[in-house]
């Protein structure tokens, strides 16, 4: 197998992501703008780089099989925030697999859909209702891997990650939730398919509660082992500290002010 280049390894998901493929035996590239800390994982080498910086990312994909990317802002921002790391760099990401005939792996969001009512089923064809910038570009994300299938065939998968951390946190995460060990099977499973084309997956354990259904999953064969219902009873009723209503999909981020930053979570996604 080709090497693989992971972007955003330092963050929380992306280190989790270096030990688990390093420990299935993968040979990762790991590169983030922030320091790598934790040890490097054997068969693993680290490199810091800006996402902005297309001519770093192409020589760092040089030889790639796959590109896991898992870089950029994780949560909402002002616009100009977001324009560097999230439209910019996904561009240079995506002329490098082009370059290299690489599979991209594209950790897209629950935030291209948050202005879905809470509770309404969602298929892999729904209509785009970003919640916020944030969400706006992972939305732009997936457009731009249809874009590099149709017209270059560059193969991609775009996960559109829900509430990922190692336990559910509020009611919200009951049909949002996506175990760690889920995604580190998903993103195996979409490393080591045969063919995905242009894939949308939605990123959730098998919560009884969840709002997503249809996807491409079955191209992958992946199927999650995990779910959140064992949380219900401590859970339930409980919101989000800046969730003020429960009427979106999207929860916290469709009420936040995106015209200022703001703070980053203690952990990636810790808002998803």
């Amino acid at each position: 197998m080709k090497p693989i280049l992971l972007t955003g390894a330092s963050g929380a998901l992306g280190r989790m992501l270096a030990r688990e493929l390093s420990a299935a035996g993968m040979t990762l590239l790991l590169t983030d703008i922030a320091p790598f800390a934790d040890a490097v994982p054997p068969g693993a080498s680290f490199t810091r780089a800006d996402l902005n910086d297309g001519v770093t990312i192409s020589r760092l994909a040089e030889g790639c099989g796959v590109i896991l990317h898992f870089g950029g802002i994780s949560v909402e921002q002002p616009f100009e925030e977001i324009l560097g790391p999230n439209l910019r760099g996904l561009y240079h990401i995506y002329e490098a697999a082009r370059r290299e005939g690489a599979r991209v792996v594209f950790a897209s969001s629950n935030h291209t859909i948050g202005f879905h009512e809470q509770g309404q089923s969602l298929d892999l064809d729904c209509q785009f209702r970003p919640d916020g910038f944030y969400g706006l570009s992972k939305a732009y994300g997936e457009l731009m891997g249809r874009l590099y299938w149709d017209k270059h065939g560059v193969e991609n998968v775009n996960l559109r990650i829900g509430t990922c951390l190692p336990e559910p946190r509020d009611a919200r995460a009951l049909s949002t939730w996506l175990s760690y060990p889920d995604l580190a099977r998903l993103v195996q499973a979409s490393v080591a398919a045969a063919r995905v084309g242009h894939a949308v997956i939605w990123g959730a354990s098998a919560n009884p509660a969840s709002w997503w259904a249809k996807d491409h999953r079955d191209r992958i064969g992946w199927a999650p082992q995990d779910s959140a219902e064992a949380y219900r009873t401590q859970l339930e009723g409980v919101l989000h500290p800046h969730e003020v209503g429960r009427r979106h999909q999207g929860g916290a981020f469709c009420v936040m002010d995106y015209t200022r930053p703001t703070p980053p979570p203690k952990d990636a996604f810790s808002l998803e």
